[in-house]
């Protein structure tokens, strides 16, 4: 038979437990707030003027190097500046992106792999033009 003592200490633990679950959902973020960046809100990238039209910048989102492009007149797209094939941080050359470890090249305005030996594209990142910024979030 148990005793009242061990039922109020069950009852606390139990009441206790589920306290600190209430608590923390309580604390936590819905995913739009953030849009998965860590951030509350829009974080300014660049000014859309700081990126040629058929050029492209480097950049960085959450301590990650992304390389932005304006492929047209107020389009802008975004790619992670990871190399799909190992790695390495994929520069902005010329027309392209070029992986200085092992030589693949990026379109710039798709990220399609067009040389290897990388075969897959880089990740896109959704970028926003607002008024004279790009954004991210």
């Amino acid at each position: 038979m148990t005793n009242a003592t061990d039922i109020s200490r069950r009852t606390a633990l139990l009441l206790g437990t589920a306290g600190t679950a209430v608590a923390l959902v309580g604390c936590s973020t819905d995913g739009a707030a953030d849009s998965g960046t860590g951030n509350i809100g829009p974080v300014e990238l660049a000014k859309l003027a700081d990126i040629p039209v058929g050029g492209s910048i480097e950049a960085s989102l959450d301590g990650k190097p992304i390389l932005i492009s304006q492929p047209t007149a107020g389009t802008v797209v975004a790619f992670s500046a990871i190399c799909t094939h190992q790695g390495c941080v994929v520069k902005a050359v010329k027309d392209e992106f070029d992986c200085p470890c092992h030589g693949s090249k990026f379109d710039r305005a798709t990220g399609e792999a067009l040389a290897g030996p990388a075969t897959e594209p880089l990740a896109s990142v959704k970028v926003t033009v607002t008024g004279d910024a790009v954004t991210a979030g």
